[in-house]
């Protein structure tokens, strides 16, 4: 047994990235082994890895989970340099990509239904226990271990720092309007938030053929979200007159935002069995008046990130119909910076990771 335990442990992937040790935040350098890379396994070498505004939240312990010490990162792209003998979906030298989700049960109605995020059993990327018992790390680091079930093949014709994005906001956007069948042509559809994920909703909406009102408080981002992202409309959510001759237009609306706000406005925004579903996580309670919900047979709903087969099914579709992200690439030791910028809203539209290429601008 002593032998079998040394060989287990001579097999495990030695990782260096980023992680912080408590609610401060504060990332510093990080020495750590993943799992040895089983028969289901690939193992990746990180390029690239999008910050989230829900690492901010679990790097502060804002949802009372964290598990520390923390690597944070579930936007993912790397190149695979190994594959386990009972692999069939990559080969050495594709390039995968991995989002929030690592494992699940299998067995569960919704892991049959391929929505393996909402298993009671759910592993996730980071701050989150593997079914091993062991802590999973994330991206913000320069090797990954994963069931090749929970990673998606990229195709390498696509801009590869501009789809990691996708592996969270993507999905987390795309998801719904699938499942709510808010995809078909002809819709009018509502995004709040012009952030991370929403430029990447309006991006998609509009390659769905659907006509897209963008819904913010920022007045100032309206020349860019109809010239240059290709929404129709525009609503200042400040601006009761613009609310008001909006009201009962939308089919849907998607609520990207995670930042306390009211939901009111956008249920009146709504047609008769209009759809609100919220993707942004907000810490505080949201509310809502009932009786126009009720009187407009009106639906409020959550989604998070989708499955894998839809997951593979999303970056399909963006290689299709060229949708990415609009990235703002940085190195490793830029990091903090770039999580103070984020809590500001200060970035467009999305942080992403050099991994690859800057790892070694950290100090051991």
């Amino acid at each position: 047994m002593s032998n079998f335990l040394r060989e287990e442990e001579k097999d495990k992937v030695h990782a260096y990235g980023l992680a912080a040790r408590d609610s401060s935040g504060i990332l510093s350098p990080f020495h750590f082994t993943r799992r040895a890379n089983g028969d289901n396994d690939i193992s990746v070498k990180i390029m690239y890895c999008g910050i989230c505004h829900t690492d901010l939240h679990y790097l502060k312990n804002d949802f009372g989970d964290t598990i520390y010490p923390i690597v944070p990162g579930h936007e993912i792209v790397g190149e695979v340099i190994k594959v386990g003998r009972s692999v069939t979906k990559f080969s050495v030298g594709d390039i995968a990509g991995v989002g929030g989700v690592v494992g699940s049960c299998g067995s569960c109605s919704e892991c049959n239904e391929g929505f393996e995020i909402y298993c009671r059993k759910v592993s996730l990327t980071f701050s989150s226990r593997y079914h091993d018992g062991s802590i999973n790390y994330g991206g913000y680091s320069d090797k990954l271990v994963v069931d090749e079930h929970f990673a998606v093949l990229i195709p390498k014709t696509l801009p590869l720092d501009r789809v990691a994005p996708l592996l969270c906001a993507g999905i987390t956007v795309y998801s719904p309007m699938k499942y709510f069948k808010l995809d078909q042509p002809g819709l009018h559809l509502g995004v709040v938030g012009l952030g991370g994920l929403g430029h990447v909703a309006v991006k998609f909406a509009k390659a769905f053929n659907i006509k897209v009102t963008v819904i913010s408080t920022s007045p100032s981002k309206k020349k860019e979200a109809l010239e240059r992202l290709g929404a129709d409309a525009f609503l200042v959510s400040r601006d009761q007159q613009q609310l008001q001759d909006a009201m009962g237009t939308l089919d849907g609306i998607i609520d990207t935002v995670s930042a306390h706000h009211a939901l009111q406005p956008l249920i009146d925004l709504l047609k008769t069995s209009g759809k609100l579903v919220l993707v942004g996580a907000p810490v505080l309670p949201l509310e809502f008046q009932a009786l126009p919900f009720i009187l407009g047979r009106k639906i409020i709903a959550g989604s998070a990130a989708g499955g894998s087969e839809e997951m593979q099914e999303m970056v399909d579709f963006a290689a299709k119909h060229n949708v990415t992200a609009d990235v703002e690439l940085m190195p490793m030791d830029y990091i903090s910076t770039a999580l103070e910028r984020l809590a500001n809203n200060d970035v467009k539209y999305r942080f992403v990771i050099d991994v690859a290429n800057t790892i070694n601008k950290i100090s051991n």
